[in-house]
C-alpha cells in the first residue's frame, strides 16, 4: 500500500485548528515533493500543536542525534505488535542516516496494560534508562502483562524497584506527559499506533525502510526552501 505524508505546517504559536487546516487539504505522495496545503482556519487557544510543544518537549525521552537536523516523532503503545514490527527498521534507518532526533511519544491506547507499560518506562527516565526500557518492551512477541513488563525492564538493566518509587514520586509529571501526547495525537487527527510526525510531516501509519528515507528526504527539501 502506497504511503502519504501530509504538510502539517507546524510553527509557534499556531493554533490546534490552524494546524489541523493544514493536514488534509494537500496530500502528496512520498517521492512527489512537497506541496503547500491551506485551508480557511479560524482562530483559537489551543496550542496544543505548537512546533516546540510537538518538537521540542524537554520531558520527551529522545534517541538518535539529539541536535539532527530533521526530527521523527514516534506515537507508539508498546503492545501494538506494528510498532514493533517497524521499530528496528526505524531504528536503522536513524542510524544510518546519522542527523535525525528520533521522539518517543508514548500513546498508550491499548488498554490498561499499555498504560502501565508507559507510565513505568517513563519512570526509568529517572535513572537514565529510557531507550533500554523501550527497546526491551517493544522487543518482546507476546503480548505485555504487568509481570512481564516488569520482568522485560529487569532483563535490560533497570533496577525496576526504583523505576516504581520514580513512579510514584513523579506520577503526576509522567501522567501530564501522556495526557500531552493524547492531546496532540488527537489533534493531529491520528487514529491508532503507529503514527509519526517526520519533520513537518504528518505519517498516519507505518512505513517500510525505503519509505522512512524518502520520508527524510523529503523533509528536508521542504526545510530548505523556507
Amino acid at each position: 500500500m502506497t504511503k502519504s505524508i501530509d504538510p502539517v505546517g507546524l510553527n509557534l504559536g499556531r493554533t490546534r485548528r490552524q494546524a489541523l487546516g493544514l493536514i488534509s487539504a494537500g496530500t502528496v505522495l512520498l517521492g512527489a515533493g512537497v506541496a503547500p496545503a491551506f485551508a480557511a482556519t479560524t482562530g483559537g487557544a489551543d496550542e496544543v500543536l505548537t512546533e516546540g510543544a510537538v518538537l521540542r518537549d524537554p520531558e520527551i525521552p529522545v534517541a538518535g542525534n539529539a541536535d539532527g537536523d530533521i526530527t521523527i516523532v514516534e506515537y507508539f503503545d508498546f503492545n501494538c505488535p506494528y510498532c514493533r514490527k517497524l521499530e528496528p527498521e526505524l531504528r536503522q534507518v536513524v542510524q544510518d542516516d546519522g542527523k535525525v532526533k528520533l521522539v518517543y511519544k508514548d500513546w498508550p491506547v491499548l488498554g490498561p496494560v499499555s498504560i502501565a507499560a508507559a507510565r513505568l518506562a517513563l519512570a526509568t527516565k529517572y535513572q537514565d534508562k529510557y531507550v533500554a526500557a523501550h527497546d526491551a518492551l517493544m522487543g518482546t512477541a507476546s503480548r505485555l502483562t504487568e509481570p512481564r513488563i516488569r520482568e522485560l525492564l529487569s532483563g535490560a538493566g533497570i533496577d525496576v524497584d526504583r523505576a516504581t518509587k520514580d513512579l510514584e514520586t513523579n506520577a503526576k509529571a509522567i501522567d501530564a506527559i501522556l495526557a500531552r501526547n493524547n492531546d496532540q495525537a488527537t489533534a493531529f487527527g491520528f487514529k491508532g499506533t503507529p503514527a509519526f510526525i517526520i519533520g513537518k510531516f504528518r505519517v498516519p501509519g507505518a512505513l517500510t525502510m525505503a519509505q522512512f528515507d524518502q520520508a527524510i528526504a523529503d523533509a528536508r527539501k521542504a526545510a530548505a526552501k523556507k
